[in-house]
C-alpha cells in the first residue's frame, strides 16, 4: 500500500484464515504477526460492542509493540444468541451443541476493529465495530454431523463458516455479510481513510472490477426464440457454460451418482433426442442420474441437468421421464438461471461470478451458492413456460407429450400423502392444476372446468 510518497508495511494481527483470504482477494500484500493477549471471555459490564472493541485493541498493542513502523489491522469476533455468548467451540462435541443451539433462534455476529498507525514512534489507532443479525435454518443432528466432514468448526466463532458450506443453512441475514465471515470491509475502508489512507479504496476498486470484468465483457441484447422477446444478457454463451462445468465438478463432489448404468444411459439417450429438436443447440447438454430417492430434477447454466433416481423410478414410462428432461431442458433454452443471477444483488453475485473468473481460488464456495440457488426453483412464470416448452420439447422427439399430464397428476397424489421435503421437485413449484392447464394449452386440447377456474389473470404466451 501507497501513503503518499511513502510505503509502510501492512501488519494482520489476527491468525484467522478467513481474514486472511479476504485481505488476499483483495490483492493487498500483508504480514500475519502473531499476538500474545488473552481475549475477554466475559462481559465484565460491558456492552457486546465494546468487549470486541477492547479485544481488538489489545491485539494491535501487542502487535505495535513488535514493530517499529507499519500498518496494523486487528479484529475480534464473537456470537451472541440470548445473552449466552458463543466463541470458538472446544471440541467436536461442543462444536455440535453450539451450532444446534444458534440453529434454533436468530443470533447476532459482532467484530471489533482496530486500525493503528505506527510511524516515529507514535501509536495513532482507531477502534470501530459491525453487528449482524443471522437467522438459520433449523438444524438435526445428522444434517450438523454431514456439515462437520466437509468443514472444520473448531476455528470459527459459532461453528459455521457462511462463506463456506455453511452458507446453505443460512436463512437470511441483517447487516454486513463480511461482519459474519469476520472481517466487514466497508467499515475496514471507512476507518482506514480516517487515517488518511484513502488508497485503500484503489486496492478495493480492481478486485471488484476484475471479478465483474467477465459479466460486462458478455453483456448483449438478443432475440429469445421462446420468449419472443428482445433480451439482455450480462453472461456470454461461454461463461455461461465455464459456470456450469464449475457447478457440475462440485455436483459430483457433494452428490453420489446412480450406479445403475442402464438408468444412466435410458437418461442419457432420452435426453440426447430432447436436446435436438429443442430451440438451443449451440451448447452441449449434460444429464446425469444422481443417487437419492427425492423426486427431483434441477437444470444448470450451460447445459446440465439432474434427476434423482427416485424420480426416474416414479416415472412409468419413458413419455413422462421425456417429459421431465424436456421441462429442465426448456429452462437452459429460456435461460432462466441466467436470468436469475442477474437478477441477484451484492456478494452473492460476486462469489458466482468467481466460479468463471480466471485466478479466483474459491470456485468451490462459489459453486456451492450457485446450486442452492438454482435448488430454490425458479419463478411462477419460469415454471408454467418450462411445462410449455416441456410438452412440445416432448412431442418433437417423438414421446407423448401427455405424459406431462400423468406425471404431474401422480405426482399430485404423492404430495398429498407425503410432507415436503427439502429439496421436493414441486416444492417451489406453481399449483398442478395450473401446470397441466398449460400443457394442454400447448397440445391445443380441450379444458374442462378445473382448468378454466385456474387461468391466469393474463393468458400465458
Amino acid at each position: 500500500m501507497f501513503l503518499g510518497k511513502n510505503t509502510m508495511k501492512i501488519y494482520l494481527a489476527s491468525k484467522s484464515k478467513a481474514r486472511k483470504e479476504l485481505l488476499r482477494r483483495l490483492g493487498l500484500k500483508f504480514e500475519v504477526i502473531r499476538v500474545d493477549t488473552d481475549e475477554a471471555k466475559e462481559r465484565g459490564g460491558l456492552s457486546y460492542p465494546r468487549m470486541v472493541e477492547e479485544n481488538a485493541r489489545r491485539k494491535a498493542e501487542s502487535a505495535a509493540a513488535k514493530i517499529k513502523e507499519g500498518i496494523i489491522i486487528a479484529a475480534d469476533t464473537l456470537c451472541v444468541q440470548g445473552g449466552g455468548i458463543f466463541g470458538k467451540p472446544r471440541d467436536m462435541r461442543d462444536a455440535g451443541d453450539m451450532l444446534k443451539k444458534l440453529s434454533r433462534r436468530p443470533h447476532r455476529l459482532f467484530t471489533g476493529l482496530a486500525v493503528a498507525r505506527k510511524k516515529d514512534g507514535r501509536l495513532r489507532m482507531l477502534l470501530g465495530h459491525e453487528e449482524t443479525k443471522v437467522f438459520m435454518d433449523k438444524l438435526d443432528k445428522a444434517e450438523i454431523s454431514a456439515y462437520f466432514k466437509n468443514s472444520s468448526p473448531l476455528d470459527k466463532a459459532g461453528s459455521f463458516d457462511i462463506q463456506g458450506k455453511g452458507a446453505f443453512f443460512i436463512r437470511k441475514i441483517d447487516g454486513c455479510f463480511y461482519n459474519v465471515v469476520g472481517l466487514p470491509l466497508r467499515r475496514l475502508r471507512i476507518m482506514l481513510g480516517k487515517l488518511n489512507l484513502r488508497v485503500f479504496v484503489h486496492i478495493i476498486l480492481p478486485f471488484f472490477c476484475a471479478l465483474a470484468l467477465p459479466l460486462l465483457a458478455g453483456c448483449s441484447t438478443e432475440y429469445n426464440l421462446v420468449t419472443k422477446q428482445e433480451e439482455k444478457y450480462y453472461y456470454s454463451t461461454d461463461s455461461e457454460v465455464k459456470m456450469g462445468r464449475s457447478i457440475d465438478l462440485q455436483v459430483q463432489k457433494l452428490y453420489k451418482t446412480s450406479p445403475d448404468p442402464l438408468q444412466q444411459k435410458r437418461v442419457e439417450d432420452i435426453g440426447a433426442k430432447i436436446a435436438a429438436v429443442s430451440d438451443r443447440k449451440e451448447i452441449d447438454y449434460h444429464f446425469r442420474v444422481l443417487e437419492d430417492d427425492q423426486v427431483n430434477a434441477v437444470s444448470l447454466p450451460g447445459g446440465y441437468v439432474y434427476v434423482n433416481s427416485g424420480l426416474v423410478d416414479k416415472a412409468a414410462s419413458d413419455d413422462e421421464l421425456a417429459c421431465v428432461l424436456a421441462h429442465e431442458v426448456g429452462h437452459i433454452v429460456a435461460r432462466h438461471s441466467i436470468k436469475k443471477l442477474q437478477a441477484m444483488q451484492g456478494y452473492t453475485v460476486l462469489r458466482l461470478l468467481a466460479a468463471v473468473t480466471p485466478g479466483v481460488s474459491e470456485v468451490g464456495t462459489a459453486a456451492d451458492a450457485a446450486f442452492t440457488q438454482f435448488m430454490l426453483g425458479y419463478s411462477r412464470e419460469d415454471e408454467l413456460l418450462a411445462d410449455q416448452l416441456g410438452a412440445r420439447y416432448a412431442r418433437l422427439a417423438g414421446y407423448d407429450p401427455r405424459g406431462m399430464i400423468t406425471f404431474l397428476t401422480k405426482l399430485q397424489e404423492i404430495n398429498r400423502r407425503s410432507p415436503i421435503q427439502p429439496r421436493s421437485y414441486y416444492k417451489t413449484h406453481p399449483y398442478v392444476p395450473d401446470r397441466i392447464r398449460v400443457v394442454k394449452q400447448e397440445l391445443g386440447e380441450q379444458m374442462d372446468f378445473d382448468d378454466y377456474i385456474n387461468i391466469e389473470q393474463e393468458p400465458h404466451k
